[in-house]
């Protein structure tokens, strides 16, 4: 299995239609052959102090593949590269940490 752990900061005020576009394409990638889990995450209210916050402008996508194989599969697909020309312009920085179980 794979992890992929994405931290998408968006241009100020642009992470809503960011978001929008990325459930857009959702049922695409779950869709795919190999795709576990698929999904954006904002900060969670009321946590206290012990929370790290990400921020207004930034969502985090949570994904888990079967294998190597079906994430570059997904990286490479169609609808991947609409929402990324459709993306590109509203996104500040794009950071992408891909994991294996330890």
């Amino acid at each position: 299995m794979i992890h992929v752990i994405a931290i998408i900061t968006a241009k100020p005020g642009q992470r809503e239609a960011i978001l929008r576009a990325f459930h857009d394409n959702m049922p695409a990638v779950h869709a795919e052959k190999g795709c576990i889990e698929y999904g954006p995450a904002v900060d969670a209210e009321g946590m206290g102090g012990f929370q790290s916050r990400f921020g207004a402008d930034t969502f985090v996508v949570v994904e888990k593949w079967e294998s190597a194989e079906a994430l570059k599969a997904h990286a490479a697909s169609p609808h991947m590269a609409a929402y990324a020309a459709r993306t590109k312009e509203m996104i500040a920085s794009r950071v992408i940490h891909v994991l294996s179980p330890a």
